[in-house]
């Protein structure tokens, strides 16, 4: 856990708690299977995290853009699995062994 918190952006680190509960709400939505709801959360914390790159940035040439949409995605994919790990690590806690 402490090495992917070294690439993640502090500033994202509510994303994926934000995408934990929007994870849960979609569990328990009837009309989406399960299997869907992780490319789901990782479609939804790209355009998170391409958000908040393109706040914090200039773009004025096009190896601007190209970093900003690598780091969207990658930040975005970091980002939705720390969320996926945290929902498995509560899981995990909860079984008796």
């Amino acid at each position: 856990m402490e090495q992917i918190m070294n690439y993640i952006k502090p500033e994202l680190i509510v994303a994926a708690v934000a995408l934990y509960f929007i994870g849960m709400w979609l569990k328990q939505a009837a009309f989406i299977k399960n299997k869907y709801i992780p490319l789901i959360i990782g479609v939804i914390a790209v355009l998170l995290c391409s958000i908040w790159v393109l706040a914090t940035c200039t773009l004025s040439t096009g190896q601007d853009v190209a970093l900003a949409v690598f780091t969207a995605i990658v930040q975005g994919i970091l980002v939705a699995g720390l969320s996926t790990y945290v929902n498995q690590f509560i899981k995990q806690m909860k079984k008796d062994e």
